[in-house]
């Protein structure tokens, strides 16, 4: 296979078949394909070291899927004698997958903007710019938290903080605390939390609670056969249960038995020291947790001038419908049936990298 061998420190305008921006496993998975079509292409990695986002969830995180039910394409995960691998066994796992597959990742350097040129897209870093022929952007959502506006919330004098910041309840013994969403990360947080503090879930609606025996696994097959169905025309054949509903992993199954798996529907606005609720009463508050979600991270391509009014791109298969140079990998549904996911991204980072080499084939061909 051919090989990048540029540096971020050589000048303007390093050449590259393909620039992947983001180095997780968005990022990982597609390299991956590239380097099986022989394509030369560069990672440009924000973070100081392998991993992703993962390096930033909360400390006790499990996936919810056993390790083989976990991987990227090529290797499975490694197993571990926990029933779900934790979140520095995944860090280990992508750090090893760099390794194992020689993915030319430069770190840390930070992709300021993506701009057109005639011979491809410019690539500014914050150590010098690439010119690619093609680019994949693969930064996910964890740079880009979500946390909605409440009526107060700027008088509130309690601390705020989303779940990307959240790493463990040290800080947080005996105070009272609100934790506002519904899913996963809100199940999991509010299990933890409710073992030092009172705390308090807050969800819109009442939260979706799988069986026992059913992990992330089941809910992989679950969805895939719904995707199937819906683009083969067929009505859905899965039973309730997708991939944003509870699973009882462990720490949840104990909160349920503990009897504060319970969760109460939005409070009304912010007050200087806590919230009041809907029926007028007031509640002291120390500190919110917003488990409310990301938006995709998506700012380095807003000189392309292809952002929708929902801060995403109108792709088609991930590839973007007005950039015929640009691809997005991992940012959820929109881009790819389960391309947030460690196993899901595997068929997004795959169309993604086919289409890719015959877009640089057809350059070839195209040349006189």
């Amino acid at each position: 296979m051919e090989r990048e061998t540029t540096t971020p420190n050589e000048p303007a305008g390093n050449l590259v078949d393909v620039a992947i921006i983001g180095g997780g496993q968005s990022a990982l998975a597609t390299a991956y394909f590239l380097r099986r079509a022989g394509i030369n292409y560069v990672v440009l990695d924000d973070q100081p070291a392998a991993g992703g986002a993962w390096q930033h969830a909360w400390d006790s995180l499990h996936l919810f899927s056993p390790a083989q039910w976990s991987s990227l394409p090529g290797w499975l995960m490694p197993g571990t004698s926990e029933q779900y691998p934790s979140r520095d066994h995944v860090i280990r796992y992508l750090t090893e997958y760099e390794k194992r597959y020689e993915i030319p990742v430069h770190r840390p350097v930070e992709v300021t903007s993506v701009s057109r040129r005639e011979a491809g897209l410019l690539v500014s870093t914050d150590r010098g710019d690439w010119l690619a022929k093609a680019v994949v952007s693969a930064t996910g959502t964890w740079g880009h938290p979500y946390i909605p506006d409440y009526p107060g919330q700027g008088s509130f004098e309690g601390e705020q903080l989303h779940s990307a910041h959240y790493r463990n309840p040290d800080a947080f013994h005996r105070k009272d605390v609100l934790v506002v969403g519904g899913g996963n990360s809100g199940a999991q947080i509010l299990a933890e939390l409710s073992e030092v503090c009172h705390a308090t879930w807050v969800t819109l609606e009442e939260p979706t609670f799988l069986p026992d025996e059913v992990d992330g696994r089941v809910l992989f097959e679950r969805a895939t056969a719904r995707w199937k169905a819906r683009s083969e025309g067929r009505p859905d054949p899965a039973p309730s249960g997708g991939l944003g509903d509870v699973v009882m992993v462990p720490p949840v199954r104990d909160a349920r038995e503990r009897g504060v798996l319970r969760s109460v529907r939005p409070f009304s606005h912010f007050t200087v020291d806590g919230v009041a609720w809907k029926d007028g009463t007031h509640a002291h508050v120390d500190a919110v947790i917003w488990c409310t979600g990301f938006r995709p991270a998506l700012d380095h391509l807003r000189p392309l001038h292809i952002l929708n009014d929902s801060g995403r791109v109108d792709v088609v298969d991930g590839h973007a419908m007005q950039e015929p140079r640009l691809w997005l990998v991992g940012y959820g549904e929109w881009c790819g049936f389960a391309s947030a996911t460690l196993i899901g991204v595997m068929r997004s980072a795959r169309l993604a990298a086919m289409q890719i080499n015959q877009y640089l084939n057809s350059l070839e061909e195209s040349k006189p």
